[in-house]
């Protein structure tokens, strides 16, 4: 019996994760659940689960729940609120598995916090690893934690490896294990196809309406500027201890393959599924054990057939911005996590336009590439120092497009 914490529950990867752990009741036991804002859908987990705490990170929310919790006679259930509750729980001596699924920078601290502490951690949250690499990793070596991929792409790198690689995330000499190279899929969002003079214009439902998956918001839209790559393609240097270089973007719309690992004796070995996030959480709750999802197979007599592409970077600058940044170092990917944050929020709120995202990172990026981030505090200074710039730079766009409106009418 595993016990488990979820760091965002309510998300997509929290609610996938708790219909995974529906199906076994005898092998996990919920510890904690975690979430933001949304009392309604934690209070209706809450009631299935019956964990021992409950966390909001919003003050008022968590009065909200408490009042829910007493009212259908669960009082006895803990509610604490703020983001140091969200460390309590995560290394918390009841707790031997952390799902990390927050997403963004704020959930870095908790997710540090679980590796201190040596747990199994499931890292959802690849803002954890993009915005302090190294300081992570060592982190993970000096506890000896056990970190298992659950994005889709990595979590497929994963399964694709030798068990000596597996067994060594963060740390694995790859090139001796007989790998030649990283192949990271992508399905190359809603505006593959879409052509380049209407992007300015694309809304954020539009945005948000991804072809082959299911997921909140903010990471429908990195998605479809396919930041999203660039981030796991960051996350993917340091869970698996390769360069740059040894990582190779392919274009896959189909979303079929997940990802891939080419072997020096020219061997590609691919893993394949449905685009449901279910199996690769099934696989790193029960690692190294197989365990039902309620995802089906493929059928292969009525699968799509398989599309490759190189990615275009006049389509996706933001993909290039974030591989360059890789090779720049901590502060390029720090500026370009927290700058990426800002700007997606501010398209969301229709502050920008769906271009100006790039034209934010690229800024921030070059205003902060050469700082250097040696500890995590410095981390937290760069990534604040970031936003503050970056939430400069969408007062100016802003202006500058409710100008350019005002000329037009």
């Amino acid at each position: 019996m595993r016990n488990l914490c979820i760091l965002g529950s309510t998300g997509s990867i929290g609610v996938n994760t708790l219909d995974v752990v529906r199906l076994h009741p005898e092998k996990f036991s919920i510890y904690s659940l975690s979430a933001n804002k949304n009392v309604e859908l934690l209070l209706a987990q809450c009631r299935e689960f019956q964990p021992t705490i409950a966390v909001m990170v919003c003050e008022a929310s968590a009065e909200k729940l408490a009042q829910g919790l007493l009212a259908a006679g669960l009082e006895k259930i803990q509610v604490l609120s703020g983001a140091d509750a969200l460390t309590s729980i995560a290394e918390s001596g009841k707790v031997d598995t952390v799902m990390a699924a927050i997403v963004g920078a704020s959930g870095l601290m908790p997710t540090l916090a679980a590796v201190k502490k040596g747990k199994r951690v499931l890292l959802a949250n690849k803002e954890a690893l993009v915005t302090s690499g190294q300081i992570f990793i060592d982190a993970v070596k000096v506890s000896g934690a056990e970190l298992l991929p659950i994005d889709s792409e990595h979590n497929a790198i994963f399964q694709s490896l030798p068990s000596m690689a597996q067994q060594n995330v963060g740390t694995c000499q790859l090139t001796d294990n007989g790998v030649s190279k990283i192949l990271l899929t992508g399905s190359g969002g809603p505006f593959r196809t879409k052509a380049l003079s209407e992007l300015a214009a694309v809304t954020p439902d539009q945005a948000c309406a991804h072809p082959n998956w299911e997921m909140g918001r903010k990471i429908s839209v990195d998605s479809a500027t396919m930041m999203n790559k660039g981030l796991e393609f960051i996350e993917a240097k340091w869970l698996f201890n390769v360069e740059a270089d040894d990582i190779q973007v392919v274009l896959h719309p189909q979303s079929t393959i997940h990802s891939m690992v080419q072997y020096k004796d020219g061997s590609v070995i691919a893993q394949m599924g449905n685009p449901d996030m279910r199996t690769p959480i099934a696989h790193a709750l029960a690692f190294p054990e197989r365990i039902e999802a309620g995802v089906e197979p493929l059928d292969f007599f009525n699968t799509p057939s398989f599309d490759f592409e190189q990615p275009d970077f006049e389509r996706y600058p933001n993909l290039k911005l974030a591989i360059e940044a890789c090779k720049q170092g901590q502060g390029a990917c720090t500026a370009l996590n927290a700058a990426n944050e800002v700007a997606v929020d501010a398209f969301l709120n229709n502050q920008i336009k769906f271009t100006d995202i790039y034209k934010i990172n690229e800024t921030s990026v070059k205003k902060f590439v050469s700082e250097r981030v040696v500890n995590i505090d410095e981390v937290f200074s760069l990534d604040m120092s970031a936003r503050e710039f970056a939430q400069e730079v969408v007062k100016q766009l802003t202006d500058k497009n409710r100008k350019n409106e005002d000329k037009v009418i």
